[in-house]
């Protein structure tokens, strides 16, 4: 259904911008207003961002437009432009309803930009401002393409193995899984998976790196074998979406398995978050606030989304249920949530160095280029994090 994989950064495309699929061919443009109503508290005054920021803040996402990047569709105005073509949205930026003074432009990825990573596509086009980092990919990259990471709007990665419950009633863990003997399928080159079976968690053996994101085999198998996922979206399209299996899927994630890595953060190269460091001290407040405010009300974020979704027309398939579901989801598996500081967005610098520890001996196994001596302050900071901003 969904393919959100870490691949080493070697084999993705390096190759020029148009080549992956984003082209700036401002001819493929066309305008779209959207039919939401603007929040309540458009009246407040906006902190404005004309003159310290980009003209246009560009965010580069890992996927198709989905909820998970719901705080970031979010921040785009009313008025709106998308250009189908080069699967992108451009609007005012804005903040609690406010504009701010710039432009704000979505990039969508995966499919939409041939599988390159962000941090491909920041090294390749300079427009990108920051773009989706994960802790573990910061760490695999930090020897030849390093980024710094400036906000976590989630806490906790929503990567998940899912398995059927019928099938395996006794099983409650992805640890539990080896017992079973059961296949477990992944994207090859998944680094989770590598210290899986490196640390005995699962068996070498068992597991599987041919899976290609759609449901067909675990659903022709019945549910014999495992599989990757996301607990923001399988566990509801499953049960409620995809007729031909239409029951729950138990799961855990990779992160409650030991794979502590941060997912669907944003950060940028460190000469542009070194260089820019006025604007994000304002940006990352409004970018902790919208999702606060993202998940309290979708509805206006998850009306452009889903228009996104059929403008761009690319063969993601992606409904009203599935929105509102994603959100639930995060919420309650606490995946959006607080850091142990009380705020939404900022590093658990232990934790990281802590997952540092677990990460460089995996990623040595299977010979990234990584900053010899790598720290927790080498791949990301909470300089810009404002720490009133939280959870209720």
């Amino acid at each position: 259904m969904r393919r959100k994989a870490t691949a080493l950064f070697g084999a993705l495309c390096l190759v020029a911008l148009a080549a992956c699929g984003g082209s700036d061919d401002d001819t493929v443009t066309e305008e779209t207003t959207a039919e939401t109503t603007a929040p309540a508290e458009e009246a407040a005054e906006a902190v404005s961002l004309a003159g310290v920021c980009p003209d246009t803040v560009t965010f580069q996402t890992d996927w198709n437009p989905e909820s998970e990047h719901g705080f970031l569709y979010n921040l785009v105005g009313e008025g709106y432009e998308v250009d189908a073509a080069g699967l992108r949205v451009t609007g005012p930026l804005v903040s609690k309803g406010a504009d701010t003074g710039v432009k704000v432009q979505v990039r969508a990825g995966g499919p939409a930009v041939g599988f390159s990573s962000p941090t491909s596509l920041m090294y390749q086009d300079p427009d990108i401002f920051l773009g989706f980092v994960s802790t573990d990919s910061a760490i695999q990259d930090s020897g030849e393409f390093p980024t710094m990471t400036v906000v976590a709007p989630f806490n906790i990665n929503p990567q998940i193995i899912m398995w059927d419950p019928a099938t395996y009633p006794n099983v409650k863990s992805i640890a539990d899984l080896k017992a079973t003997g059961a296949k477990v399928r992944y994207f090859g080159g998944a680094a989770y998976m590598e210290y899986f079976t490196a640390n005995g968690i699962l068996d070498k053996g068992q597991v599987d790196g041919n899976y290609d994101g759609t449901p067909a085999n675990f659903v022709a198998d019945g549910g014999k074998a495992a599989q990757q996922g996301f607990a923001t979206s399988e566990p509801y399209y499953y049960e409620n979406v995809l007729t031909d299996w239409a029951k729950p899927v138990a799961y855990q994630t990779v992160h409650d398995a030991g794979w502590t890595a941060y997912a669907q953060s944003l950060g940028g190269k460190p000469d542009v978050v070194a260089a820019n460091g006025d604007c994000l001290k304002l940006l990352v407040p409004m970018i902790q606030q919208s999702q606060v405010d993202y998940v309290a009300d979708p509805s206006r974020a998850n009306a452009l989304i889903l228009d996104l979704v059929a403008q761009y027309n690319n063969g993601w398939l992606y409904d009203a249920g599935q929105a509102a579901a994603a959100v639930e989801l995060g919420l309650a598996n606490k995946l959006i949530a607080n850091s142990p500081d009380g705020t939404l967005g900022s590093f658990d610098l232990d934790r990281i160095t802590k997952f540092i520890e677990v990460a460089v001996p995996t990623y040595t196994k299977i010979g990234a280029k990584m900053k010899e001596g790598i720290t927790a302050a080498d791949i990301v900071t909470n300089e810009f994090i404002d720490p009133s901003i939280s959870l209720p």
